[in-house]
């Protein structure tokens, strides 16, 4: 099994055995939104040398990455993150919260989807070409994501998706992923931080050194929360290869999800 931990237990289920010691004195400053992601140097163990280019002469940000993030996949809240709810979006929240995230669409192999495939903890692999970058998970319903590069603009009415329509660009140094067309259905964290089809991701994503990478998520959905709202993640590079996880297969944990009993 090796690192497969989490192969028969769930998102809802971890979080009931490993929250209180992955957040318990660690959350940052309030509003800072730092979350669980370490910055480069912070005894990770990755790499910190300069950071390669490709053939553009941009930064690099190809390989395969560890996310980095599992506080943040479970509780964005509790690392300092403060979401300007709508009244029906914190209602919503305050429910899930309350009933163990028994309905937590990642707990039953949906996909995460944007911006939580950043968190989901499992690893995932950047590939760039001149005209498309993908980005491949390992886990979360072990999907893909392509963002395209060859000057498209996103499509007028895309068909609403899990993972949306994406157009990449360079800033700088950065590289930007513009996501739009998301169908609403998935939860931000596996506390049940709501989205709704109107949903817009900005993610920069900009490669620190040789073995960071920081993610910073802009989260627009005029649908759940009255103003848009960041958080920044900071993957690792990935000390082996992506796996083969299947989470439909004997998962055991669904029977389990029955929320608060109350």
């Amino acid at each position: 099994m090796g690192k497969k931990l989490f192969v028969a237990v769930t998102m809802s289920c971890m979080a009931l055995t490993l929250l209180p010691g992955l957040i318990d004195g660690q959350a940052p400053p309030p509003g800072t939104g730092r979350g669980a992601g370490r910055g480069p140097g912070r005894g990770d163990g990755a790499p910190t040398g300069p950071a390669p280019t490709n053939a553009e002469g941009k930064p690099d940000i190809s390989g395969a990455w560890a996310p980095n993030a599992i506080r943040q996949n479970v509780d964005l809240v509790a690392t300092g993150v403060h979401p300007p709810f709508q009244p029906w979006a914190e209602k919503l929240y305050n429910e899930r919260k309350a009933n163990i995230s028994k309905d937590d669409p990642e707990a039953r192999c949906l996909p995460p989807g944007v911006p939580r495939m950043s968190t989901t903890p499992y690893p995932f692999r950047i590939v760039q070409t001149p005209g498309l970058t993908l980005i491949v998970y390992e886990g979360g319903a072990h999907i893909w994501r392509q963002i395209f590069t060859d000057g498209r603009p996103h499509e007028k009415d895309p068909n609403p998706s899990w993972l949306g329509d994406s157009i990449g660009r360079w800033d700088g140094d950065t590289f930007v992923i513009d996501t739009i067309g998301l169908n609403g259905k998935s939860w931000i964290d596996e506390s049940g931080l709501p989205t709704t089809d109107k949903l817009h991701v900005i993610e920069r994503i900009r490669r620190v050194d040789a073995g960071h990478l920081e993610i910073e998520h802009t989260v627009d959905d005029p649908g759940a929360y009255t103003a848009s709202w960041k958080f920044t993640t900071h993957p690792t590079l990935l000390k082996g290869e992506l796996m083969e996880y299947i989470c439909q297969e004997n998962n055991r944990d669904v029977e389990h999800l029955v929320g608060s009993g109350k």
